[in-house]
């Protein structure tokens, strides 16, 4: 198994550090090279390859840099968008080696037309598309690839640890808590966000058998969701209710 280390930037992005025992390291999605570079110092690392996840600022602001820094660095991403230093462009179903773990690529259109995410050693980089209790905005792409996006990673097995981008849990639980008043794991999930963040902690990695239970973008074919936005959604299609789910949170 690999090991995993987050690294904050901005307000609540996180880059994900992945290393070996011999300090070699990948980074996913690093919007700014600072803190990635602090990190790579301070436990001696060498910067093997950059997986990126979609073109926004915040997940490649920092490829140059740390290309400068390490210049045979690959850089990984999706072929359809503009990735600066691409070396590596990939799609759905492509493999991607990481120290030994063969990770797939998976297609992930929604938050952006060609946004992929990277599974494996039971491990989800999903950089936008899910959240913790959440999912991401549509900036280009449509409801229905959204819905597809999450359904296909729900068909990931259970023990997955999802790393998204974001530290979105509180803000996401606060609408979830709405949508689904009485989900018992809501509630419960909601008390160890507060510890956690009281103490200055991350809320992820999550999982995603945690996720199918508190996440209502997961849960659109829940009765208790259909009920929520029945006043909202033109019919009861689950892809409906989650086109409803996604807009009323859009206005929350």
């Amino acid at each position: 198994m690999l090991t995993v280390k987050s690294i904050p930037a901005f307000n609540d992005n996180y880059i994900w550090l992945i290393h070996n025992k011999d300090n070699h390291c990948v980074v996913v999605d690093p919007g700014d090279a600072t803190p990635v570079l602090e990190t790579i110092d301070k436990f001696g690392f060498t910067l093997d390859a950059i997986l990126i996840t979609h073109h926004h600022h915040d997940h490649i602001g920092g490829i140059s840099e740390l290309k400068r820094r390490f210049p045979s660095t690959k850089v990984v991403g999706p072929v359809n968008e503009p990735i600066p230093g691409l070396t590596q462009p990939v799609e759905d179903g492509d493999q991607v080696d990481i120290f030994g773990e063969r990770f797939m690529v998976l297609s992930v259109p929604g938050h952006t037309l060609g946004h992929v995410a990277y599974v494996g050693d039971e491990k989800l980089f999903c950089g936008d598309t899910l959240f913790s209790a959440g999912c991401g905005r549509l900036f280009e792409g449509t409801p229905a690839q959204m819905f597809n996006s999450l359904q296909k990673i729900a068909t990931l097995p259970d023990e997955t640890e999802v790393f998204c981008a974001h530290e979105y849990t509180a803000s996401n639980l606060a609408f979830a808590l709405v949508a689904e008043q009485g989900n018992p794991h809501l509630q419960q999930y909601r008390d160890k966000v507060i510890r956690l963040r009281a103490n200055g902690k991350s809320t992820l990695p999550s999982t995603l058998s945690q996720e199918k239970r508190i996440n209502p973008f997961l849960r659109c074919d829940q009765p208790s969701i259909k009920r929520s936005v029945a006043d909202k959604a033109y019919d009861n299609s689950d892809l409906e209710t989650f086109a409803a789910l996604r807009r009323w949170k859009d206005k929350f």
